[in-house]
This record gives structure tokens, sequence and C-alpha cells, in this order.
């Protein structure tokens, strides 16, 4: 089969490979064609997957229009500030549209798959997401994620299509929330790298991601979402791995932030987008919408957006007036 991989950074780079080792036709899309040169010329992308061969026979097409001409299946990965100018170009597409992006839409408070059915209104929405670096899949790691969509068949063909040796996937019904799950534990990476950058331990990261997962499900099932997804692989799964991993560039973000740093100068000197940046904003915004209370979230909202010190931050979680766990 045909597919067309937008956005040759990591993730689509990893996936991009991926797929045709499994025996797929790919082309990689891209919108700096330099880029696609380099990986054209090296048959490497060493800019974002540094080392990683690729498959001689992966197609690079810097045209848009070009590159998902004859394709049936679409998998959009690139950031989520670009998602709804790309995935115009999918207007009359009617195949599966598999999005790898996590993020959520600011004022609309949409999904990525909510800018789909905008965007793409002829086509199936898949949302896979899960604990998964780019690097550790390129390099043929182990992993597990989620294939969710409405639409069951669709999500059993994505599934069908993805799974690998090394790569297993599962499917679930509950687009929202594993598209939710994913997004939002971005937000919390960053709160977990903020304790790294001041010098904490084991112990506190430990006590934020339990209490983060709260918050998470919270805002999750007030949007729609069932509860239970968010003890599964694109919930806790993509939550723990984000938080503690070094190949986390939103923990990596946080942890410059606690070392005191400003979030505007960190985010301009990342080569690829840190994603809890722009989303925890929305997710601030969606929590006071929905009338959810989450004090991770809102303490990362006010260091990121306010200027509030990441030490004050911390003094303010630790002092919230005491109350039962399950509240």
């Amino acid at each position: 089969m045909n597919i067309a991989v937008l956005g040759a950074g990591a993730w689509g780079t990893a996936l991009a490979r991926m797929l045709q080792a499994g025996g797929a036709k790919v082309t990689l899309w891209g919108h700096m064609p330099e880029d696609l040169e380099q990986i054209r010329r090296t048959g490497r992308n060493e800019r974002f997957l540094p080392g990683i061969s690729l498959p001689a026979g992966l197609g690079l097409e810097p045209e848009l229009a070009r590159a998902i001409a004859d394709a049936s299946m679409v998998v959009v990965a690139v950031p989520s500030k670009a998602f709804r100018q790309v995935t115009v170009a999918l207007s009359g597409f009617r195949g599966i549209v598999v999005t790898v992006t996590k993020g959520i839409e600011y004022d609309t408070h949409l999904t990525m798959s909510g800018v789909l059915a905008q965007n793409a209104p002829q086509a199936r929405c898949v949302a896979l997401s899960g604990p998964t670096f780019a690097i550790e899949v390129a390099r043929d790691i182990p992993t597990a994620i989620v294939a969710g969509s409405r639409d069951a068949e669709a999500a059993a063909h994505v599934q069908a299509v993805f799974n690998r040796p090394t790569f297993r996937v599962y499917t679930s019904a509950d687009l929202l929330g594993v598209e939710m799950g994913g997004s939002l534990k971005n937000v919390i990476a960053i709160a977990a790298g903020a304790g790294d950058g001041l010098g904490f331990g084991d112990n506190s990261k430990a006590a934020l991601v339990t209490r983060a997962i709260v918050e998470i499900r919270r805002v999750g099932v007030a949007s729609g979402a069932q509860p239970e997804t968010f003890t599964g692989l694109s919930g806790l799964g993509d939550l723990m791995v984000t938080c503690f991993s070094k190949h986390s560039r939103n923990r990596g973000f946080g942890e410059r932030l606690g070392r005191g740093e400003k979030a505007p100068e960190i985010a301009a000197s990342m080569v690829a987008v840190a994603e809890g940046y722009p989303t925890a904003r929305s997710a601030y915004q969606l929590a006071r919408a929905k009338g959810v209370v989450t004090p991770v979230i809102d303490e990362v909202f006010a260091m990121l957006y306010q200027g509030k010190d990441v030490s004050q931050s911390v003094r303010d979680l630790m002092s919230r007036d005491l109350k039962p766990e399950d509240r």
C-alpha cells in the first residue's frame, strides 16, 4: 500500500522507516527541502535521528500535493501549531488519516482529530499514541502503542499495518481519551523537569506523576473521554516515560526552566518543538472552561506564561489545603 508521512522530524522519519521496512511504499514529506535533500544524499536524517540509516526505497517529496496524490493512508506527524495549515490539503481525502501529533488547539479546545474532522471530513481518523520515543523506535527497541478511533475497522487496519516484531499496537474505541492523555502528559513533563532542575529526587517526581494523572483524567472525562483510558499506554504509560526519560524534550524544557532559564528563550533554542509549552496554555484554558480543578497544570501555566518563580510554584502546590487523596 502507498502511505504518505507528513512531517520529516524525528517521529515522522522513524515511522516512515518502520513502515517502509514492513513492506509499504512510503513517501516522506517535509516542509524544508534542504532537509529532504540531506536525507537523499546521506540516507540519514542526521538533524533529528542521528546515526539511523533509512531504507533505500523511501520516497522523499517536498511538494505536499504530490506526496499525498497516490496515498491510501496518510500519517500526520507535524507540530500541533502547523497541524491545521498542513491538513487543509486533505480536504478531499477519503482514506485513513493517522495522527501522531499530540496537542490541543488553543481557543477551539480541539484535539488533532477534531481539527481533522473539520479539514478532512471524508477521512477515517485514527490517533496513534503511547510511550514512544522516536529514537528508540528507530533502533527497534520493543515498544507498545495504542491506535484510538471511533471507527473500529479503521483502528484494526492501522493496527495491522503498523504492528511489527518490536512495535506492538493495541486498539481503543476512546479516540478522545487516547489524544487527551498524550497531549496533557507533556504539560506535566515540564513540571517534572522543573523539579529535576531544582534538584528534587524520586519521591518528588513519583508524587507529581501520581497526582498529575488525576488531573489528566479529570480534564479528559470532563471533555467526554472514558476514565479507564488514562490508566493505559496512552495515559499513565506515556506520562511515566515523558516525565522520567532523558529523551523527553518536555522534561528537558522543564529542567532548563528549573535552572533559571526563561520559557521563550528555551523554546527558541530547541531544534524540535516541546509540545507541552503551547499545550499548557490550551490545557489551562480548557480546564477553566470545563470547571475542572488542575493545580499542577495551573502552576505550569503560571511558570510559562506569567513568569512565576519555579520555587514559588512548588511551595504553593505543597501548601494547598489538606484533603483526601481521592479529591
